[in-house]
């Protein structure tokens, strides 16, 4: 699957576009500093075997984050653990290549992954927990339409220091059924 946006394309993230590019980000403590998975050491393989994982599940879409104009893979955006019944998905994101981070397109990718759920998927809402100091997510989240809904207080381990994280939802503006 293929979402084209102005700067963006979001593609389905296959075990053949897993690369050491990737593998590198999840590597990398300040990319990874706000998601759950910091401090793993990945291998190659295990990065394929996720992506394969979530290309086979039904309740999981994993997409690259590619730049229009010369393709370079900058990051993924996911939408998961789908509830069918209640017609709701979480969404994460990371923008991997560190040159695109503050220029609009985490909320590109954000804005294109909720068209997709809406209007591919049928679903009435997407969340967001984002930690309250990962203020370049919460923006991107805020300019692609998010309202933060709630905190939960001191939910969040960073850098031994507890912060809350913040919950933040986008409805589907068509309520489709």
């Amino acid at each position: 699957m293929v979402f084209k946006g102005s700067r963006i394309v979001l593609k389905t993230l296959s075990p053949e576009n897993v690369t050491q590019n990737y593998l590198g980000w999840m590597r990398d403590e300040e990319i990874t500093q706000f998601m759950e998975c910091r401090g793993k050491t990945y291998a190659l393989d295990e990065l394929k075997d996720y992506a394969r994982m979530v290309d086979e599940s039904r309740t999981d879409f994993l997409f690259g984050i590619y730049t229009s104009d010369d393709n370079v893979h900058i990051g993924n955006i996911k939408i998961g653990e789908i509830n069918q019944l209640h017609k709701f998905g979480n969404l994460g994101l990371m923008i991997g290549e560190k040159k695109y981070w503050g220029k609009g397109y985490g909320a590109e990718a954000v804005k294109l992954a909720a068209e997709y759920a809406f209007h591919k998927l049928h679903l009435n809402k997407l969340i967001a927990g984002i930690y309250e100091n990962n203020t370049g997510c919460y923006k991107a989240f805020l300019r692609a339409g998010y309202n933060e809904v709630g905190r939960l207080k001191k939910h969040r381990l960073h850098k031994d220091e507890y912060v809350d994280q913040i919950i933040m939802e986008k409805l589907n503006d068509r309520q489709e059924k």
